[in-house]
């Protein structure tokens, strides 16, 4: 149950005065909900300014300069209304010592300005300023009063994010009414942390937040922000740190590989496998053969070989008499990795299957029999696998593909099945240190670090878009020589407020160079047609091959050799880094042309050099987290992934390593959070929306 304390925040938002079914509407789609029903006060309490209009600039009419706001106090010396019907403004004149000010208007009805400024009266006024033929003129004051209500200006305003329709008087009334709901919450962080980083109330924090004094206020380091910093990721470590003691509560079953299956398969590999694939083996069959689950994150650069860390790990579940599966966000992935495997492990004689949502009749009940009855060993395909009717005779080992694309839930969908097998969880997109604890917790982590042997650096060159006729007579000698390549563009159709070329309109132009040597594949197509351009390529009937950024993960093709993005500044440096790894996987030396078109701003310079300098994945990812912050670099913003409301991984790393050591101490003294700040810590929970949490104490 959420405390009764926070019930005002949980009320609907609709419940503040004022916001009636119209402004509804604009919160809606300010915080991307469906409909007003959705969005609750809490929402405008974390709708913090992200900067200040500074009204305190009080130069004089005749020192104000142009295009900045200024707060001018003067005498209003006359009316000038617009004659007639005319379409020209209404214009107010006010001195002061300094010079003479015209406050102009549009469109006026009714006698109101004469109301509100009159002749003779000293008014305080603020707004941008313009000159013109040496005359300075207002347009539409953003404030005007009376010397004796001149109380009524804020010199200092936040300024919120805005959605078309919402003026930023309404939504700081809403802000302001909302404010008014924040109770004296339970104090949940230890004292001494409190006294040692200097931090506020979680009350005090909250009003500080919205009503910033200067610059400084919001700057990330600023003592309110870091407090609520804080108070975030403490929500997200403790709920990780509940959902992975309940993961472990769970005991595993001990996994004793005995190497009767995984040393044929060594033996029959075409390369030796590198170091750090040696010693990520060791970890997980070290993990698997403990009394606790495993529950390991495998780092790896594209082609670093996580596959074969893989398939030894699956190979060890079914020794101990066990099966195991493998789970891969799309279909073309899902069958990919059962192509490689099933060559990889047949030196092994063991029975793999493919299942996926694409898998239907006939064809699927024989799949579905086969895994109950534990005939097949080894079992890839999507979250199909994790349906209902799916019915394992003996689930030992769950592997997860590209972890980003599924959430935390996903994971424990698996548990609630009754099954609690190991996890192994496979990622080539490399995330830094501070991600991966706030995304995953404190999850043991294997990286893969080399390259396996034989991989050729590729040479990536940065080229504006302006050489594109440059680049495909490049591509017309490659593909005479039998060469592969792909092109890769960001968006399906050409749209028109978009100037980005579409990929349906790059093929267009390039099938009419190359004819049908040009593939297209892209998401909007169906499965099948997915399925049959890779094909297409593999097979070499097409050797130009325009895709989206479909081809990102996991696409294996070793013999292309070539890779043009097309609008490469649109792309994050993870992906594009992901994009190039699609090459450089066969024996031939590979290139990657990133087109561009100016001007480029810094940061998009400062990340293309870095994709020119290195192809060091962990480099790359750092450099990402720098340059374009958490919620971007994992692609997505919802998929598990922390969307952080206050804290910043950039900014407020150092808090995120002691809000995991923190949440550790505290679970550890007080696992059901049953103290004085256990209750206080199921406060912050609720607060964060962390809720989910909570069950798992109840329920483990």
């Amino acid at each position: 149950m959420r405390p009764a304390l926070l019930d005002p925040l949980f009320a609907p938002l609709s419940s503040l005065p004022g916001i009636g079914p119209k402004l509804g509407d604009l919160y809606a789609r300010l915080f991307g909900q469906e409909s007003i029903e959705d969005c609750r006060v809490v929402d405008l309490v974390f709708h913090f300014p992200h900067s200040i209009v500074d009204r305190r600039n009080q130069p004089g009419i005749a020192n104000a300069p142009p295009g900045v706001i200024v707060t001018i106090t003067g005498r209003v010396d006359r009316h000038q209304p617009p004659p007639g019907r005319s379409n020209q403004p209404y214009r107010v004149f006010l001195h002061d010592e300094t010079g003479e000010l015209a406050l102009t208007f549009f469109r006026v009805k009714g006698n109101w300005l004469e109301k509100a400024l009159p002749i003779d009266e000293t008014v305080v006024v603020s707004g941008k300023v313009d000159w013109f033929n040496g005359r300075p003129s207002m347009v539409h004051p953003d404030y005007m009063a009376r010397l004796g209500e001149a109380d009524s200006v804020p010199l200092v305003e936040p300024v919120h994010g805005l959605t078309a329709g919402l003026t930023s008087r309404v939504l700081r009334k809403s802000v302001e009414a909302a404010l008014a709901r924040v109770p004296h919450l339970p104090e949940w962080i230890d004292a001494t942390l409190m006294q040692r980083q200097g931090f506020s109330s979680a009350f005090d924090a909250f009003h500080r937040m919205h009503d910033p004094r200067d610059e400084t206020d919001l700057d990330p380091q600023a003592p309110a922000r870091r407090r609520l910093a804080y108070d975030e990721f403490l929500a997200g470590q403790i709920s990780l740190a509940l959902v992975r003691q309940r993961l472990r509560k769970v005991a595993g079953r001990p996994v004793n590989a005995t190497g009767a299956l995984s040393r044929p398969v060594i033996d029959d590999l075409p390369f030796s496998l590198t170091n750090s694939q040696q010693t990520a083996i060791a970890e997980v069959l070290k993990d698997m053969a403990g009394e606790q689950r495993m529950l390991r994150l495998l780092q790896g650069d594209v082609g670093a070989g996580k596959t074969a860390v893989a398939l030894m790990a699956m190979l060890a579940a079914v020794e101990s008499g066990g099966q195991a599966v493998l789970m891969a966000p799309t279909e073309i992935l899902a069958r990919q990795h059962f192509t490689t495997l099933a060559r990889m492990a047949a030196p092994a004689g063991v029975t793999i299957d493919v299942l996926t949502g694409r898998t239907k009749g006939r064809e699927r009940d024989a799949i579905l029999e086969r895994i109950a009855s534990g005939e097949t060993q080894i079992v890839i395909g999507t979250h199909a696998l994790f349906q209902d009717n799916v019915a394992y005779k003996d689930l030992v080992l769950a592997v997860v593909d590209e972890q980003h694309r599924f959430g935390v839930h996903q994971r424990l969908r698996l548990t609630a099945k009754g099954i609690s097998p190991h996890m192994l969880v496979m990622t080539a997109t490399p995330i830094p240190r501070t991600l991966v604890l706030a995304a995953f917790g404190d999850m043991d982590v294997s990286k893969l670090t080399e390259k396996p042997a034989g991989r050729k650096p590729i040479q990536t060159v940065v080229v504006p878009q302006e050489r594109v006729g440059d680049i495909v007579e490049r591509l017309r000698a490659a593909l005479a020589e039998g060469k592969k390549a792909y092109w890769i563009c960001p968006l399906v159709e050409e749209t028109e407020e978009s100037e980005l070329m579409s990929v349906e309109e790059r093929h267009a132009t390039l099938a009419s160079i190359f004819g049908p040597a040009a593939g297209l594949v892209h998401g909007r197509m169906s499965g099948p047609e997915k399925d049959a351009a890779m094909l297409a390529f593999k097979n070499g009937e097409t050797r130009l091959l325009v895709a989206t950024t479909v081809v990102e993960v996991g696409v294996d093709v070793p013999d292309a050799s070539i890779m043009v993005i097309e609008h490469a500044e649109r792309f994050g440096l993870a992906q594009l880094h992901q994009l190039r790894g699609r090459v450089g996987r066969g024996e031939e030396a590979s290139s990657c042309i990133l087109l561009y078109k100016g001007p480029l701003s810094e940061n998009g310079r400062a990340r293309l050099s870095i994709l020119r300098e290195t192809e060091d994945g962990f480099r790359i990812a750092e450099e990402d987290l720098k340059l374009r912050g958490e919620g971007e670099l994992l692609g997505t913003r919802q998929s598990g992934t922390p969307g952080f409301l206050v804290a910043s991984l950039e900014a407020h790393g150092d808090l995120l390593e002691i809000a995991r050591k923190d949440a550790a101490y505290l679970l550890e003294r007080d696992p059901d959070l049953t103290s004085e700040r256990g209750e206080a810590i199921r406060t912050l929970l609720y607060l964060y929306r962390r809720d989910e949490a909570i069950r798992f104490l109840r329920a483990g």
